[in-house]
């Protein structure tokens, strides 16, 4: 399904487990998971065979599966590639959610396949798939102005302005859930791309 028509089957949270670090702004794709599930009825629940936390749910009759990887953010691609392999779901199928450092709060961008960017999460994806034709969900959470500061900072809690700003995106993205299950890419692109 690696063309312009692939149509979204599995979407994949980034984050890292446990209280400790729940609201830290690495989590932001865990973030958007919670949203879809609590939108659409789903109940993520521990699967120890996909190694995170998963639900199925239904978006317009389109069976769709959650994931949050509970292996830590370095090593995400373990839980990836056992739900793939699982119910047989290729890259292209994918859509992965991630913290952004290179986007302001506010800001969500869709990207339909890549590099990893230096995101840990993506890169273990990447290696563990053998693949990078997965889609991105790139949420802005900001940058602390220096390189040495990246990961303290995604590491800990947004202020409140920050994070209703990326609440905000979040409920944006949800939004364009239905067009990306249709395989219409242009809609969403253009819905989330030219927000204010």
């Amino acid at each position: 399904m690696a063309g312009g028509d692939a149509r979204i089957r599995c979407i994949v949270g980034l984050g890292n487990p446990g209280p400790r670090y729940e609201r830290t702004r690495h989590n932001a794709g865990f973030w958007f998971v919670d949203e879809l599930a609590r939108r659409h009825g789903g109940q993520l629940r521990a699967a120890r065979r996909f190694h995170g936390e998963h639900a199925r749910v239904f978006v317009d009759g389109v069976d769709v599966h959650l994931l949050k990887p509970t292996t830590y953010m370095n090593h995400s691609g373990r839980a990836v590639q056992a739900l793939a392999r699982f119910y047989d779901i290729d890259a292209a199928s994918m859509l992965v959610a991630h913290d952004e450092i290179d986007l302001p709060p506010g800001t969500v961008r869709l990207k339909r396949d890549g590099g990893h960017g230096g995101h840990n999460g993506l890169r273990d994806i990447i290696k563990a798939l053998g693949a990078r034709d997965f889609a991105r969900l790139r949420l802005g959470v900001g940058h602390p102005g220096s390189a040495d500061q990246v990961i303290p900072y995604v590491l800990s809690n947004a202020g409140r302005d920050e994070q209703a700003a990326i609440d905000g995106a979040i409920d944006d993205a949800a939004s364009v859930l239905p067009w990306l299950l249709a395989g219409d890419w242009d809609r969403a692109f253009q819905r989330l791309h030219t927000a204010a």
